[in-house]
Parts: structure tokens; sequence; C-alpha cells
């Protein structure tokens, strides 16, 4: 009690936002928590309960009695698959994030949504292969891509999906536009993640081999109720999975 406990995340965007949920159960030990992250997230882990102080990577640190790995903290609890934090969202939307989102996105017809389709070079698709999706009658999509393959939308012979990328300039204003649509369809990176933790319909496109906390052979995960999540059958074959979410988006949409 009384003792400052440094938590520092060292790993990418997408595991800082799966795995701050841990931060409640370290602040119920007592003492202050000071959370260390990436610069693009201190905005909107500012959110998450149980965090004394959020500060970016980097930045001068205050005294600490003890310090830990964000990643290590399912290890310290002991967490199996029964005993996840999944409780959500536990992050929401700062209330400095810009009010304009809802004049960017609530006036589209239909269902509202967002769409990611790169992250790291095992999860990205070539943005032509989702091809089944842009013509579905009901839906308006929204581009929640960030960086370079924001302009992937170029490629299409249709360009039918509106580009929010300029807007993009952190993760709290990424939050703030996820929770004005109505689904967001991701691979596996921070968005889904994101979106997860937000407790916004969330579907996960995966590869053939996904990451180990996708588990295998399931549709949902118990990292976050709100997913559903869409594999590729075999090594490649992203045109069947856009063909099995686009038929599922169609039944939504009615």
């Amino acid at each position: 009690m009384g003792q400052t406990i440094l938590i520092h995340a060292e790993q990418g965007f997408g595991d800082t936002l799966q795995f701050v949920r841990y931060i409640p159960l370290v602040a119920k030990r007592g003492g202050s928590v000071v959370l260390e992250v990436p610069r693009p997230l201190v905005r909107l882990v500012r959110s998450v309960e149980g965090a004394s102080e959020v500060l970016a990577a980097g930045d001068p640190l205050p005294a600490f009695d003890y310090h830990c790995p964000l990643l290590s903290l399912p290890r310290v609890f002991k967490t199996d698959l029964a005993t996840i934090p999944s409780t959500v969202p536990y992050l929401g939307v700062p209330a400095g994030a810009s009010a304009a989102w809802a004049e960017r996105i609530v006036s589209a017809s239909g269902l509202r949504v967002g769409v990611v389709w790169a992250g790291t070079a095992v999860g990205a698709i070539d943005l032509r292969l989702l091809e089944p999706l842009w013509d579905l009658a009901g839906v308006s999509w929204f581009s929640l891509q960030a960086g370079d393959r924001s302009a992937d939308i170029s490629l299409l012979d249709r360009m039918n999906i509106a580009d929010l990328s300029s807007w993009l300039t952190d993760f709290a204003e990424t939050a703030a536009a996820v929770c004005e649509l109505d689904l967001v369809i991701s691979v596996d990176t921070s968005v889904a993640h994101l979106a997860g933790a937000l407790a916004r319909p969330t579907w996960l496109l995966l590869p053939y081999r996904s990451e180990w906390r996708w588990l295998i052979e399931r549709e949902d995960s118990p990292w976050y109720p709100t997913a559903r999540l869409f594999r590729q059958r075999k090594d490649g074959d992203w045109p069947s999975v856009a063909r099995e979410v686009a038929a599922s988006l169609a039944q939504m949409a009615r």
C-alpha cells in the first residue's frame, strides 16, 4: 500500500490495447499505477480504470517502487481461458476526441461499416480481394485504414469507400470514429483490438495460420465478446473469406 508500480507496454499497439484490461486488477492490489504506452495511445488509454498516470514512452518517468511489462500481467494473475478479464468496454472515447465524427458518419444511409485491410505483412489483404463486399445494398463503407495503405482505395474500379484517414490522428480519434459505426471489419491489427475493447461489433478476418490469441477452430473470442472470427480454410484463400463475410453482411443489412 502507498507504493507505485510502473507498467510499461513493450509490444505493439494491438497488444497494448488487448492487455490494458489488466490495469484495474493491478490497481485493486493497492498503491498507484503508472502506465507507459506508445504516444498515439496516450489519450485513449487514459480512459482505462485504475491508472493514476498515463505517460508516453520516452517521457520522463516519476519515481516508482516496482515495474512490470504489460504483457507479463496475464502470468502474474495466473490467467487461463476461464479467467480472462472479458468485461467490455474497458476503454472509452475521451471527452476531447473530435465531435465532428457524428457529422462525418451518422448521416450515411443503411449500415455504417468501417473496414481495415492492412496491419502486419502476415495479416494484410489486397483490398481488391474484398470486391464482393462493395456492392452490397444497404451498406455505407468507411475506411479506418491509416498509413500508406490508406491509398489502396485508388486501386478499386468503383470507389465507394469514404476515406477517414486524414482525421485518424491518434487512437482517441479512431475510437470516436468506431463508436459512430454499426460494425468494424478488420484484419488482425490494432483497430480490431480497439473495436473489441470498446464493445463494438467486430468481424475479424484471419489467415489460415493466425496468432495464438485467436485460438483455433472457433468463431468467437474469449478476449472480445462482441467479436466474430472469419478464418481462411486454406492458406492464402482470402476470396472465400470475402464471400462468407459478404453473405453474413447481406443478411445483417436486410
